[in-house]
């Protein structure tokens, strides 16, 4: 009885507080800076424990080691969320009736809130330590990504493109396990290598082939972008644009690195 009561408190907290229509925009900003802060503690937690190279660190390694644990624990949310909203779930589907420019839910917005949460508590963290966490091109990428989620967040618009956009963070946590594997020196190791190859092909799909089909995507329903308001217009078309434009860049450099280290393989 205790159990089920619990459970039906939970629900109701969830039901009528975090997802409630006044407060769900404010309540999963606060949520993702809290996740933020939950699974920076619990990587520093873990990685003492069962790193032994974790003290010999420097200060700014152990920062940013605990820093990409918050990264992962993002990427993964969203990448599952993200996938769930635009493929398995019938808000964006084209069998209903009406612009999918203006759909949205409360637990479409509530996911978006935790994700401009997140990107709040990085771009902080990355002025604070700047440029040991990142240089002006993670700071573009920041700012264009809490502009235009938050944008689709308080205006319920475009919110299918902001999710396909996101589903490009599923590449995060290969980018991090490089970092992780170079910084614990195993570079030369197999694990290294096997990351760099799947990290190509999974940059490769996510991030320009995903691209590709949202603008597609853009291009089939443009008459129904044109109904949105201007800034949320010009946001549709120019964030992927300019994320699209990053991503080669990146592209090129993981392409480059993977040829470079396949070399000393041989």
């Amino acid at each position: 009885m205790a159990m089920k009561s619990y459970r039906y408190q939970a629900e109701i907290l969830v039901k009528d507080y975090l997802l409630a229509d006044p407060f769900v925009r404010y309540t999963s900003v606060l949520g993702g800076i809290f996740m933020c802060k939950m699974a920076y503690d619990f990587t520093q937690l873990i990685s003492s424990f069962y790193f032994k190279g974790y003290a010999s660190l420097t200060k700014i390694q152990r920062i940013e080691w605990n820093n990409r644990g918050m990264s992962n624990a993002h990427a993964v949310f969203i990448t599952l969320m993200s996938l769930y909203l635009v493929f398995f779930s019938d808000l964006f589907s084209d069998s209903i009736e009406g612009p999918v420019t203006f759909r949205n839910s409360n637990l479409s917005t509530f996911t978006l809130g935790v994700s401009v949460g997140y990107f709040m508590t990085d771009l902080a963290m990355i002025f604070w330590l700047y440029p040991s966490l990142g240089g002006m091109e993670y700071v573009l990428h920041h700012m264009l990504s809490i502009i235009s989620i938050s944008y689709s967040m308080l205006s319920g618009e475009g919110q299918l493109y902001t999710y396909m956009v996101l589903i490009s963070e599923t590449t995060t946590p290969g980018i991090n396990l490089r970092w992780f594997l170079d910084t614990a020196g195993m570079k030369r190791s197999s694990a290294y290598l096997v990351n760099g190859v799947a990290m190509f092909f999974a940059w490769l799909v996510a991030r320009i082939f995903l691209f590709l089909y949202l603008f597609y995507h853009i291009y089939l329903h443009y008459d129904q972008i044109q109904q949105m308001h201007t800034f949320g217009y010009l946001l549709s078309l120019l964030v992927p644009i300019a994320l699209f434009a990053m991503n080669m860049m990146w592209f090129g450099k993981i392409l480059r690195g993977l040829k470079k280290m396949l070399a000393k393989r041989q």
